[in-house]
């Protein structure tokens, strides 16, 4: 199964209520930019929502997060997987990303800059198979803020993955993306529900900046 071809829609505005009263502390947090590689989001349209609001909102996080000293980390798969490597990532979504350089890149506004930490990645959460754990609690951070795609697959197994490590997750709205609206939405419904805490662009930059 290749990646679908996503129609445009609009972010949603609506965010689920929250069970937890977590907020972002600049001391605690670190940001995850996940899997913003060119081969995930060629899928989108170039122009308009989501994509365009959702990397525009990325890029101001990443400015906001490096400014205050926030850790930055990158999820990326690896172009070029064997078969073993892919697993069974293999049988559903197929060989995945090609070896070549565009495909494993992610766009100027939100590509690593120096400083930043990269996490290899190999399944659907961040922390499987990676040192995104241990870095964290080297670093002293136990709150982890996700903007990426997809929402309803590898942000929210993320998120779910750090509950289950008593780290707290915060999913930016705006700042993630997915197949459908109703995708997007439910995967929000569903963190906020269950493991973290969903809020948008102008919170989070109203605690960190």
């Amino acid at each position: 199964m290749a990646l679908p071809a996503i129609a445009p829609y609009e972010l949603p505005t609506e965010l689920p209520p929250r069970r937890v009263p977590w907020r972002v502390d600049p001391g605690r947090a670190a940001v995850l930019v996940h899997d913003l590689q060119h081969y995930f989001l060629d899928a989108f349209p170039a122009a308009g929502p989501p994509l365009e609001p959702v990397l525009a909102n990325a890029a101001r996080i990443l400015a906001a997060a490096r400014a205050a000293g926030l850790p930055v980390f990158h999820s990326h798969q690896r172009g070029g997987q064997s078969a073993e490597q892919r697993g069974l990532q293999l049988d559903f979504w197929g060989p995945g990303l090609p070896a070549e350089e565009r495909a494993q890149a992610a766009p100027a506004p939100v590509a690593p800059v120096p400083g930043d930490r990269h996490v290899r990645k190999w399944k659907y959460s961040a922390f499987v198979r990676t040192e995104l754990a241990e870095q964290l609690a080297e670093l002293g951070r136990d709150q982890l803020v996700i903007v990426g795609v997809y929402a309803h697959i590898g942000v929210q197994l993320t998120a779910a993955d750090a509950w289950q490590r008593d780290l707290q997750a915060f999913v930016v709205a705006d700042a993630v993306a997915d197949f459908s609206a109703e995708q997007h939405r439910e995967a929000l419904r569903w963190v906020a529900g269950k493991c973290a805490v969903v809020l948008d662009t102008a919170e989070l930059l109203e605690t960190v900046e």
